[in-house]
């Protein structure tokens, strides 16, 4: 299976391992919730599916790399007790609590989260001494004598003793206990991930043309060529860094993250040509409708690649704006839920006049309340991306209305003094609104461009696909539409359903 089909398939096991019946047990008994073994090359994104699926499930997350562990950190280290057994005293050794067992109560006492995932990496790589032990911990669930807590499922990787020489098998008796999911490298998948957490527009486009080149493990004269999913994602974020600075992009930067020579040197080829595009191109003014007839001309006659690349930048721009449109209405409608938490502590429904609390101190209230729900998903290891910055833009806008009514002085409360910060969340939804039309504006250009420059290629196609399978593109057309995609999304479905109707004809010689 593919990286996205294993996250559905550990998401789903960890939803029903923790389903509970109708007097609070477990539906599955702890004892026979098998730990997942996720198996599968270096650098595909084992981390990363476990991060997105205990902020899907809204749970914890503990990880840790076993690598790093010696029998001492993992067991915990032996001390004498004292025991009295039928009369007689008795010196007994037992270990302090494991870091790993500590470390899950420790995520539990600063979230308030008692459900989460143990994620163990590089499990079949641990040390001689630390072997028994770890076989002993996948069948039972306990490491020297400390059990992991209910409602913890146990989820596990490693890599096949191909990548990792000091990776070793599990005999039967300890996969018979497992639930082992072998994964391989995938563009497709991946993909959508990548356009999905914004990845440099080079890396994809480039992918897009040599897709042989997204996972390669290679022996070569010079030993051990490789590049990986985790290479890739890396070198992303430093071209973006590097361009914002404006340093000069090398063969040897990129030689940091892949490591294979013929892929470093293709893909440094095309990143000079993709900037090359960046300036014969202009992005912004495509998108606002006014390219030249030149630029118009010269996309025309392009040949595939620079076309691709094109379509690619338009694209990313676009995916840009709609993804802020998204982020910014989703923060609108959870700062709205908030100014009613406020509005009503103020009492100001039931009468415009006095009240105890002041605006600032309501907002206070809040503020603080958010502060700890914050606090609480980040210790769980359980907030993505996108909800961190929402919860830090409602934090400011709350802040800065708190800064604005404390610099007027403390007042009784009245209606007037809410009617401030409501037009000031009005100014801000007012502010979305028109972002939002601006972006379906350029939407719109789009959709004009590519109509009318590739009207003879396969461009429009690949426009409707990536707007259809990229998340911000679907959400933003969901909510507010867009007519230029619904329009050529139901020419290209008739379209199919066509050719379709015609291959059953030919096949049935009608």
């Amino acid at each position: 299976m593919n990286i996205g089909q294993a996250k559905q398939d550990i998401k789903d096991t960890v939803r029903l391992y923790l389903k509970k019946d109708a007097f609070g047990e477990y539906r599955i008994p702890v004892v026979r919730q098998r730990p997942i073994f996720l198996v599968g090359a270096p650098g595909i994104g084992k981390t990363a599916i476990m991060e997105q699926i205990a902020q899907e499930l809204h749970i914890a997350l503990v990880s840790y790399s076993m690598t790093h562990h010696t029998r001492q950190s993992a067991l915990g280290l032996p001390v004498i007790c004292h025991r009295e057994y039928e009369g007689k005293e008795y010196d007994v050794s037992e270990y302090t609590m494991s870091e790993i067992i500590a470390s899950v109560y420790e995520v539990m006492r600063e979230s308030g989260l008692k459900e989460g995932i143990l994620f163990l990496d590089e499990i079949n790589c641990v040390s001689e001494t630390l072997a028994p032990s770890m076989l002993q911990f996948l069948q039972y669930k306990v490491f020297g004598g400390h059990r992991v807590p209910e409602g913890w499922v146990i989820v596990t990787a490693g890599n096949p003793k191909e990548y990792n020489r000091s990776a070793r098998e599990f005999d039967v008796v300890t996969l018979d206990r497992l639930k082992v999911l072998s994964v391989e490298a995938d563009y497709e998948a991946w993909k959508n991930y990548a356009e999905k957490a914004g990845l440099h527009r080079a890396v994809l486009n480039y992918l897009e043309l040599k897709k042989q080149d997204f996972y390669l493990m290679e022996m070569t004269a010079k030993g051990r060529a490789y590049v990986t999913a985790r290479g890739w994602e890396d070198l992303s974020q430093m071209l973006f860094l590097y361009e914002e600075e404006s340093l000069a992009v090398t063969e040897e930067l990129v030689g940091q993250y892949l490591s294979h020579e013929r892929v470093v040197r293709e893909f440094m080829a095309y990143y000079d040509l993709y900037c090359k595009y960046k300036k014969d191109y202009h992005i912004s003014e495509i998108l606002q409708g006014s390219a030249s007839e030149d630029m118009r001309r010269k996309a025309e006659n392009a040949p595939f690649d620079e076309r691709i690349s094109l379509l690619g930048m338009l694209t990313d721009k676009t995916d840009g704006m709609l993804r802020e449109c998204m982020e910014k209405t989703d923060y609108l409608e959870n700062l709205l839920q908030v100014l009613r938490h406020v509005k009503t502590q103020l009492g100001i429904p039931a009468e415009q006049g006095q009240g105890g609390t002041s605006a600032a101190e309501a907002i206070s209230i809040q503020i603080a309340a958010r502060e700890r729900l914050l606090a609480s998903l980040s210790a769980a290891n359980a907030l993505s991306a996108e909800d961190k910055r929402m919860h830090q833009r409602v934090l400011a806008f709350l802040r800065e209305q708190k800064r604005n009514l404390l610099l007027e002085g403390e007042q009784p409360v009245t209606g007037e003094q809410f009617a401030a910060v409501r037009r000031a969340f009005e100014q801000e939804a007012a502010g979305a609104k028109q972002e939002t039309a601006q972006a379906k504006q350029c939407l719109h250009h789009l959709f004009s461009f590519v109509e009318q420059v590739f009207a003879d290629g396969n461009e429009l196609l690949l426009l409707v696909t990536h707007m259809t399978v990229t998340e911000s593109c679907a959400g933003f057309v969901a909510r507010f539409g867009c007519e230029d995609y619904e329009r050529h999304s139901k020419e290209l479905m008739l379209s199919e359903r066509r050719e379709a109707l015609l291959r059953e004809m030919e096949e049935l010689e009608l």
